[in-house]
């Protein structure tokens, strides 16, 4: 199976782990991340009142998600994929 890209446990656990926390941060305070960014109109459309919360937490889950892709390599097959299906090899 060719892999996309290679990385280390060493770097790639810790990375993973990183992104999970700056996920889970997002999600914890999405109140202080409404305060930075502001009001997304999309989110206010499509979500209703107080959607734009709703949405930097739905955002913060994705980065958990992708945090735990990371840390056990399958991001590196979901990129591998992706090229794959985009090259057409």
């Amino acid at each position: 199976m060719l892999h996309f890209c290679y990385m280390s446990p060493l770097y790639r656990i810790p990375l993973g782990l990183l992104v999970m926390v700056i996920g889970y941060f997002m999600v914890a305070k999405s109140e202080k991340m409404f305060e930075w960014f502001g009001q997304n109109e999309f989110a206010e459309k499509y979500l209703g009142s107080g959607g734009s919360r709703f949405f930097y937490k739905l955002i913060g889950i994705l980065v958990v998600f992708a945090g735990i892709f990371i840390a056990t390599n399958v991001m590196s097959d979901i990129l591998g994929g992706t090229a794959k299906v985009l090259t057409n090899t």
